[in-house]
């Protein structure tokens, strides 16, 4: 869809896709993976062989993250969230993504794009993460107020709300979007949905509309 729009537009538009974060440092791409990187450990050198925000935005315009599935595994809350803990509860998220808001702001030359995580189905997340219909409110919770509250007009951030694609309003992934009931990753089928969807949302965001829709 990028490449379509550039023949007929006349623009030069390029996505360079990154694995982030990679070895040596964990395969963890959650929100205290973000903070940790980006945030606590920021600069211009690497922090265990990954790019800090200080050295991406050298090199790119429009910066887009995001969480693979088990981001939706959302445990109980236990007390004040802690901004330092990798433990996936409410709390902890939303502390992590405003010091994440924050942080992104301090680059206004960058655009970034962040994809609302990716959902569970509803067999994955009873069998491979002990999760319930409670667990479940609490991940529809944080990604509504990712793009109701935390996301703001008039910065340099915006929103992909993929998590709305996969569950069509619900609280998990649709079976008929997935592999299979057990396998949380996008099948062929929605994939092939999602992706000119997600093409036309860079370019919105590239070409000053990030602000007229998720």
């Amino acid at each position: 869809a990028i490449s379509a729009h550039n023949a007929r537009a006349g623009t030069g538009y390029r996505v360079t896709p990154l694995a982030f974060p990679h070895d040596p440092y964990p395969w963890d791409n959650y929100p205290y993976d973000y903070w940790n990187i980006w945030v606590k450990n920021a600069g211009p050198s690497p922090y265990q062989g990954q790019e800090t925000l200080d050295m991406l935005t050298r090199d790119h315009q429009v910066i887009v993250f995001k969480h693979c599935y088990p981001v939706s595994a959302i445990e109980p809350d236990g007390g004040a969230g802690d901004v330092s803990s990798s433990q996936k509860t409410l709390s902890n998220y939303k502390l992590q993504y405003q010091a994440l808001k924050a942080k992104l702001r301090s680059f206004p030359s960058t655009r970034f794009i962040v994809w609302t995580g990716a959902a569970l189905t509803k067999t994955a997340m009873r069998e491979k993460f002990g999760g319930n219909d409670e667990m479940a409110g609490r991940v529809k919770q944080f990604f509504t107020w990712v793009r109701d509250s935390w996301d703001e007009r008039g910065d340099n951030i915006f929103v992909f709300d993929f998590f709305a694609l996969e569950t069509e309003g619900g609280s998990h992934l649709l079976d008929r979007h997935a592999q299979d009931a057990w396998d949380s990753h996008p099948n062929e089928s929605f994939a092939r949905q999602a992706a000119p969807r997600f093409a036309q949302r860079i370019i919105d965001v590239i070409e000053g509309r990030g602000d007229q829709g998720r």
